[in-house]
C-alpha cells in the first residue's frame, strides 16, 4: 500500500495571519461570489488543532469554496467582528455575511452544514 504522506497534496486552506490578509481574501471571495468556510482556531486549543487535518480534507473535496484558517490570537479583530467566543468555531459565509455557524469539533455536523448550503458540490470523498 502506498504511503499517503509521500503524495500529500498542496494545502487549499489559507492561513490568515493578519486583519489585512482577512480583508483581502474576504473581498476576493465576495468579488467572485465564492462561499467561504472559516475555521477559527487557537494554537493552545487541542480540539481546534485536532480539526486541522479534517479541515484540509474538506478543502480538497469542496473546491468551489474558499477555506480559511484564522488563529484568534493573531487576528483578534476578525474574530471579534464575527463574534467568535469559543474554539473551534466554523463559519460559513457568502458575500461577507455569515450563513451558518458551528461551535465545537464535530466533523459530521460541519460536513452537513456545507452539504446543506452547497448541494451541487456534495462530495463523498471525505472519510470521517
Amino acid at each position: 500500500m502506498m504511503d499517503r504522506q509521500s503524495k500529500k497534496p498542496k494545502s487549499r486552506v489559507v492561513k490568515i495571519n493578519s486583519q489585512r490578509t482577512w480583508d483581502f481574501f474576504i473581498t476576493q471571495a465576495n468579488n467572485q461570489a465564492c462561499p467561504v468556510m472559516v475555521h477559527f482556531t487557537a494554537a493552545w486549543c487541542v480540539p481546534s488543532v485536532a480539526m486541522n487535518p479534517f479541515f484540509e480534507e474538506l478543502a480538497l473535496s469542496y473546491k468551489d469554496i474558499l477555506f480559511l484558517s484564522v488563529d484568534v490570537d493573531d487576528v483578534k479583530e476578525a474574530a471579534s467582528k464575527m463574534e467568535i467566543t469559543a474554539m473551534p468555531t466554523f463559519l460559513l459565509m457568502r458575500q461577507g455575511t455569515q450563513v451558518d455557524k458551528l461551535v465545537g469539533a464535530n466533523p459530521d455536523e460541519i460536513k452537513k452544514m456545507i452539504d446543506a448550503f452547497t448541494p451541487q458540490f456534495r462530495s463523498s470523498k471525505i472519510s470521517i
